[in-house]
Protein backbone atom coordinates (compact mmCIF):
# COMPACT_ATOMS: atom_id res chain seq x y z
CA UNK A 1 0.00 0.00 0.00
CA UNK A 2 1.02 3.46 -0.85
CA UNK A 3 1.53 5.73 1.88
CA UNK A 4 2.36 9.70 0.40
CA UNK A 5 2.31 12.64 2.49
CA UNK A 6 0.84 10.43 5.93
CA UNK A 7 -2.30 9.12 4.05
CA UNK A 8 -2.38 6.04 2.28
CA UNK A 9 -3.52 5.84 -0.75
CA UNK A 10 -6.92 3.68 -1.67
CA UNK A 11 -5.11 0.70 -4.29
CA UNK A 12 -7.62 -0.09 -6.40
CA UNK A 13 -7.94 3.26 -7.63
CA UNK A 14 -6.05 5.09 -10.63
CA UNK A 15 -3.08 7.41 -9.44
CA UNK A 16 -5.03 10.49 -10.56
CA UNK A 17 -7.70 9.94 -8.61
CA UNK A 18 -6.12 8.28 -5.40
CA UNK A 19 -4.06 11.36 -5.02
CA UNK A 20 -6.90 13.38 -4.61
CA UNK A 21 -7.36 11.40 -1.12
CA UNK A 22 -4.13 13.62 -0.25
CA UNK A 23 -5.64 17.25 1.43
CA UNK A 24 -4.65 19.91 -1.11
CA UNK A 25 -4.36 17.86 -4.15
CA UNK A 26 -7.30 17.96 -6.34
CA UNK A 27 -7.90 16.38 -9.81
CA UNK A 28 -5.57 19.18 -12.22
CA UNK A 29 -3.12 19.01 -9.36
CA UNK A 30 -2.69 15.42 -9.13
CA UNK A 31 -2.46 15.05 -13.13
CA UNK A 32 0.25 17.29 -13.23
CA UNK A 33 2.36 15.73 -10.63
CA UNK A 34 1.71 12.51 -12.56
CA UNK A 35 3.40 14.15 -15.14
CA UNK A 36 6.08 15.66 -13.48
CA UNK A 37 6.78 12.93 -11.44
CA UNK A 38 6.87 10.65 -15.17
CA UNK A 39 4.43 7.97 -13.87
CA UNK A 40 1.34 6.95 -15.99
CA UNK A 41 -1.45 8.71 -15.05
CA UNK A 42 -4.27 5.67 -15.68
CA UNK A 43 -1.93 3.01 -13.49
CA UNK A 44 -3.46 2.00 -10.97
CA UNK A 45 -1.90 2.49 -6.91
CA UNK A 46 -1.54 -1.16 -6.40
CA UNK A 47 0.75 -1.66 -9.45
CA UNK A 48 3.01 1.45 -8.69
CA UNK A 49 6.66 0.54 -7.52
CA UNK A 50 8.72 1.89 -4.87
CA UNK A 51 10.94 4.04 -7.60
CA UNK A 52 7.69 5.53 -8.97
CA UNK A 53 5.81 6.45 -5.56
CA UNK A 54 8.98 7.99 -4.25
CA UNK A 55 9.44 10.09 -7.37
CA UNK A 56 5.87 11.15 -6.82
CA UNK A 57 6.77 11.71 -3.30
CA UNK A 58 9.47 14.14 -4.51
CA UNK A 59 7.38 15.85 -6.73
CA UNK A 60 5.11 16.53 -3.87
CA UNK A 61 7.18 17.70 -1.68
CA UNK A 62 8.86 20.10 -4.55
CA UNK A 63 5.46 21.25 -5.45
CA UNK A 64 4.47 22.86 -2.02
CA UNK A 65 1.93 22.56 1.06
CA UNK A 66 -0.47 19.74 1.43
CA UNK A 67 -1.79 18.33 4.24
CA UNK A 68 -0.97 19.32 7.89
CA UNK A 69 0.99 22.37 6.72
CA UNK A 70 -1.83 23.62 4.31
CA UNK A 71 -4.79 22.97 7.15
CA UNK A 72 -2.52 24.93 9.34
CA UNK A 73 -2.14 27.56 7.29
CA UNK A 74 -5.94 28.24 6.72
CA UNK A 75 -7.04 27.54 9.90
CA UNK A 76 -4.26 30.84 10.90
CA UNK A 77 -6.02 32.77 7.91
CA UNK A 78 -8.89 32.36 9.05
CA UNK A 79 -7.95 32.99 12.95
CA UNK A 80 -6.14 36.10 11.81
CA UNK A 81 -9.65 37.25 10.25
CA UNK A 82 -11.63 36.65 13.73
CA UNK A 83 -8.25 38.73 15.50
CA UNK A 84 -8.89 41.57 13.02
CA UNK A 85 -12.69 41.79 13.69
CA UNK A 86 -12.76 41.79 10.09
CA UNK A 87 -16.53 41.37 8.14
CA UNK A 88 -15.34 38.04 6.87
CA UNK A 89 -13.84 36.60 10.68
CA UNK A 90 -16.89 38.04 12.32
CA UNK A 91 -19.01 35.43 10.37
CA UNK A 92 -16.87 32.87 10.99
CA UNK A 93 -17.13 33.67 14.62
CA UNK A 94 -20.96 33.34 14.45
CA UNK A 95 -20.68 30.36 12.21
CA UNK A 96 -22.83 32.00 9.16
CA UNK A 97 -21.68 32.02 5.57
CA UNK A 98 -18.55 34.25 4.79
CA UNK A 99 -19.30 34.47 1.36
CA UNK A 100 -22.74 36.61 0.95
CA UNK A 101 -24.97 33.93 0.22
CA UNK A 102 -28.54 35.07 1.48
CA UNK A 103 -29.43 33.22 4.97
CA UNK A 104 -33.16 33.99 5.50
CA UNK A 105 -33.48 30.55 3.60
CA UNK A 106 -31.02 28.01 2.99
CA UNK A 107 -27.62 28.03 4.62
CA UNK A 108 -28.94 25.00 6.80
CA UNK A 109 -25.24 23.55 6.64
CA UNK A 110 -23.66 26.09 7.92
CA UNK A 111 -26.17 27.32 10.39
CA UNK A 112 -26.81 23.70 11.73
CA UNK A 113 -30.42 22.26 12.17
CA UNK A 114 -33.53 24.71 12.65
CA UNK A 115 -34.27 25.08 16.16
CA UNK A 116 -37.95 24.50 16.17
CA UNK A 117 -40.65 27.14 17.99
CA UNK A 118 -40.94 26.83 21.81
CA UNK A 119 -44.75 26.04 22.47
CA UNK A 120 -46.54 28.66 24.66
CA UNK A 121 -47.95 27.07 28.01
CA UNK A 122 -51.73 26.81 27.98
CA UNK A 123 -53.43 29.31 30.35
CA UNK A 124 -54.85 27.69 33.02
CA UNK A 125 -58.62 29.94 33.02
CA UNK A 126 -60.36 30.45 36.38
CA UNK A 127 -63.72 29.65 37.30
Amino acid sequence: MARIAGVDLPPQKRIWVGLTAIYGIGQPRALSLCAKADVEHTKKIKDLTEEEVNRLRQAIEVEGRVEGDLRKEVQMNIRRLIEIQCYRGLRHRRNLPVRGQRTHTNARTRKGPRKGAVAAKKKVTAR
